[in-house]
């Protein structure tokens, strides 16, 4: 078929290649998770599903895909951005590049394709990588290496990715730390009045949960968590 893309010969010719491709395109969900808001934004959920004191409430599959659309929403600037860069090089490609992709030519056009996303990507994590964050893992990577580091490379990727995810771990806690502590006074309140009620038999959580559930829904809690993370990004 005209135009479609495929491995071809280059296949044969080129096993290293051909490892090399499928070794990325492997790790590409992994690295589209760890360098997107989905750290924080399903680390924040998960401490809120928590605080709730009820295991499926809200369900995982629910927390898991509401993370994923909040994900998608936060971070379509970005796949914009980094669409514009990737599109003239793929429409500039000879149609035999865009067909053998592990061509010596079609190898080209990924190379200058991925240099061109990486940009915005760069652009992403360095705008939220802590900076002490980052001259952690610039420190420990001249230490791995034995070596003086030029500052400059405080902003390869191989720098900016470990710092962007523990940035946004530290962030999620502060947060999830925020939302907790709400919960957990209701949980002290409704466990002290039954104590002081004679109440011992029955279980605090069941009687908090409509609580933290009423109290959520008042304050349009998720309103204003899904704010929170989508306004700590702007």
């Amino acid at each position: 078929m005209t135009g479609a893309i495929g491995l071809g010969s280059a296949a044969g010719s080129q096993p290293l290649a051909v490892l090399v491709v499928l070794g990325v395109l492997s790790a590409l969900p992994f690295l589209l998770l760890m360098l997107t808001s989905f750290v924080k934004v399903a680390v924040v959920l998960a401490i809120l599903r928590s605080a709730f004191g009820a295991a499926q409430v809200p369900p995982g599959q629910v927390v898991t895909g509401l993370a994923l659309v909040l994900t998608v929403f936060i971070m379509a600037p970005t796949g914009e951005r980094v669409w514009e860069a990737v599109r003239p090089i793929w429409s500039e490609a000879g149609e035999g590049a865009r067909a053998e992709l592990l061509s010596a030519e079609g190898l080209g056009v990924l190379e200058r394709a991925g240099a061109a996303a990486a940009e915005p990507v760069r652009g992403f994590l360095e705008k939220h990588a802590a900076g002490r964050d980052r001259e952690t893992f610039l420190q420990l990577r001249r230490r791995l290496r034995g070596g003086e580091v030029d500052a400059a490379e405080g902003r390869e990727l191989l720098v900016l990715a470990p710092a962007f995810a523990v940035s946004e771990l530290r962030r999620a806690f502060e947060m999830g730390f925020l939302i907790f502590v709400p919960f957990l006074v209701v949980d002290l309140v409704v466990a002290s009045l039954l104590t002081a009620l004679g109440f011992q038999a029955l279980t605090p959580t069941l009687v908090s949960l409509p609580l933290k559930l009423l109290l959520f829904a008042l304050a349009d809690g998720w309103n204003l968590v899904l704010r929170g993370l989508v306004a700590s990004y702007v």
